[in-house]
């Protein structure tokens, strides 16, 4: 007799319904899965003949044959523990038949208790809109769960609660969504705690009001990864959309944070510089999110940016522009997500003293030219503000007077975004760093002064293409700041001061 129990998959950022089959016949005693599981999910004979013994229910001794539909799809993971139980406690009548509206998931433990698994918002959203009613899941991953509305999610602690709620003898609650969804990281550091930089600031500011990428180049001790890691506080708050988008992913990589049902702060990645391609833009057999999918919707630090192999900085550039990373393999194609600030910190040469005002570079000769090339010019292109951050001095070490606050900041911020919001509304842009070619010429509307100061300085500095463009999303940024419609001569006037640089650095060398 052959007893069915649904289940759910992953495949990237899409979850796909798992139908699972049990059958036990007499015979010398085996337990067979199929459906091309992968080592994880054959290795659930072991963990469900064990869980199922050490909590007194019994296991059958015939051949046992399990079979994981659709069979051309590879399976992976332990989420198929829950399920293979299940249908053999309806096979050897120990389980009433279940409802073909319920879905199982989660990992068995040897003595029959439940483990948390990864993945389970993506998959309960695919449950919801397959139209199951009701998703047990482990008891940690319940609140996770619990996010999705229109689909009832029970929390399972072991098998003994599971066969209680199942044969009517002890209802398992619904699990309901956290009350106040934030997370249990620490607050970002603020702004007024730097001091001086007023220029490095202002760029921030732009940067996090249009979503824009940037450049920091500084002696060292200057402040560029202060600034850096203080972003976030200064980023408009997340929407839920927003905030789905990015749980999904971490949820996928396994990287939620405990007890946090949704990531409600806008994420900051800083990996360290010998991260490797594949761990900046994913992969695996079936590859996983890597760390510029992580930072999706969020900020992707890169500190000492010449240290980067230059391999995994060229990953980068794609990604950076679409907005979207595609990785190949064999068992498929996958997408993930990778809307980002990209925000990078460098020192000017190896000994960091390149350019300063009153320390010496040390450097050996060309080893300045050296050092620099190590960012390629397509890469350096992709970002919108290269902002020079100067050493401090010592009197405004000293001084007393309080910086401008994040809370500050971040009201100037909001209120561009929200013009961009409705501006953009109806459509996939988000801010202005998104704009495609097509709506520059409908949403950048320049007056004629600052059109003839942008042909000057087009002409003059020899801007690409691509730089032209992102010169005028800043402007447009920069206008929105000042809740100006039309991009006035200032407006263009400061978006192409943040394009000089790599004039300074990359061409004088």
């Amino acid at each position: 007799m052959v007893v069915q129990c649904k289940s759910l998959g992953l495949f990237g950022l899409d979850a796909y319904v798992v139908e699972v089959e049990a059958d036990i016949s007499s015979g010398m005693p085996s337990f067979d899965i199929v459906g091309l599981p992968d080592t994880a999910v054959k290795e659930s004979r072991d963990r469900v003949r064990a869980s199922l013994k050490n909590m007194g229910f019994d296991f059958p001794l015939g051949r046992i044959t399990v079979n994981l539909a659709p069979a051309d799809t590879k399976k992976e993971g332990p989420f198929y523990d829950l399920p293979i139980l299940t249908a053999i406690m309806q096979a050897t009548g120990q389980l009433p038949r279940v409802s073909p509206k319920y879905a199982f998931i989660g990992e068995m433990s040897l003595s029959g208790s439940l483990r948390a698994v990864r993945g389970v918002l993506p998959m309960v959203i695919k449950a919801r809109q397959c139209g199951f009613e009701r998703v047990y899941v482990p008891y940690e991953n319940g609140c996770e769960g619990a996010v999705v509305s229109g689909i009832e999610v029970r929390a399972v602690k072991d098998v003994a609660s599971l066969y209680a709620d199942l044969t009517g003898k002890k209802e398992i609650k619904a699990s309901v969504p956290a009350p106040q969804i934030k997370n249990i990281t620490d607050e970002y550091p603020d702004f007024s705690q730097v001091k001086g930089q007023l220029e490095a600031k202002r760029a921030m500011e732009v940067a996090a009001a249009g979503g824009h990428n940037i450049l920091l180049i500084g002696p060292p001790g200057s402040g560029k990864s202060m600034l850096a890691k203080r972003l976030p506080s200064i980023l408009p708050d997340m929407t839920f959309d927003e905030m789905i988008e990015t749980t999904k992913i971490h949820s996928i990589a396994g990287s939620l944070p405990k007890g946090a049902p949704l990531i409600s702060e806008r994420p900051f990645r800083s990996p360290h510089h010998t991260v490797s391609a594949a761990g900046l833009s994913g992969g695996g057999t079936v590859p996983k999110p890597g760390e510029i999918s992580l930072a999706h919707n969020g900020v992707l630090f890169l500190d000492e940016l010449p240290e980067f192999n230059r391999s995994s900085l060229e990953v980068l550039r794609q990604p950076i522009e679409d907005g979207v990373v595609t990785i190949s393999r064999v068992s498929g194609s996958l997408s993930y997500p990778c809307s980002v600030m990209l925000v990078a910190a460098m020192n000017p040469c190896p000994c960091g003293y390149f350019g300063h005002p009153t320390r010496s570079c040390t450097c050996a000769k060309g080893a300045v030219q050296r050092y620099l090339s190590r960012v390629s010019g397509p890469l350096l292109d992709r970002l919108d503000l290269h902002v020079e951050v100067p050493a401090v001095n010592y009197d405004e070490l000293n001084s007393k007077q309080q910086g401008e606050s994040s809370a500050q900041i971040k009201e100037r911020v909001n209120a561009a975004r929200e013009i961009q919001r409705k501006r953009y509304e109806g459509s996939e842009i988000r801010c202005n760093a998104r704009l495609t070619p097509a709506a520059l010429k409908e949403f950048c509307v320049m007056d004629d002064r600052a059109s003839s100061m942008l042909k000057t300085a087009f002409e003059k500095m020899g801007f690409s293409a691509r730089a032209y463009d992102r010169v005028l999303k800043v402007a447009r940024t920069i206008a929105d700041l000042d809740a100006s419609e039309i991009i006035s001569s200032r407006h263009i006037a400061e978006a192409v001061q943040y394009r000089n640089l790599d004039r300074k650095y990359w061409q004088n060398n």
